[in-house]
């Protein structure tokens, strides 16, 4: 395992050397991502994953309105009340 330690803080994954290259470790040790040609690369890569995962913490609503579904959900399919759903007209 390559030193890590200026990124020694808990829940960091650590990076591996293998004979093909080197591999970030998933948090829980599970999977490796990898070949790198340099540990800096598969570090680069490694924190580019963090970054783009969503916050702890992040709503529902929030997820929804990053990808765009509306927020108003029909009552009789619990479904978004948009895209290629036919109308419901009351029958009154």
């Amino acid at each position: 395992m390559i030193d890590e330690t200026r990124n020694s803080l808990e829940g960091v994954a650590p990076i591996v050397e293998h004979p093909d290259g080197f591999y970030w470790v998933a948090p829980g040790g599970r999977q490796q991502f990898g070949p790198f040609a340099s540990a800096e690369q598969a570090r680069a890569d490694r924190d580019l994953a963090n970054e783009e995962a969503p916050a702890p913490g992040a709503s529902l609503r929030e997820a929804e309105d990053e990808i765009g579904i509306s927020d108003w959900i029909d009552p009789d399919t619990g479904e978004p009340a948009e895209g290629r759903t036919p109308p419901r007209l009351s029958s009154d």
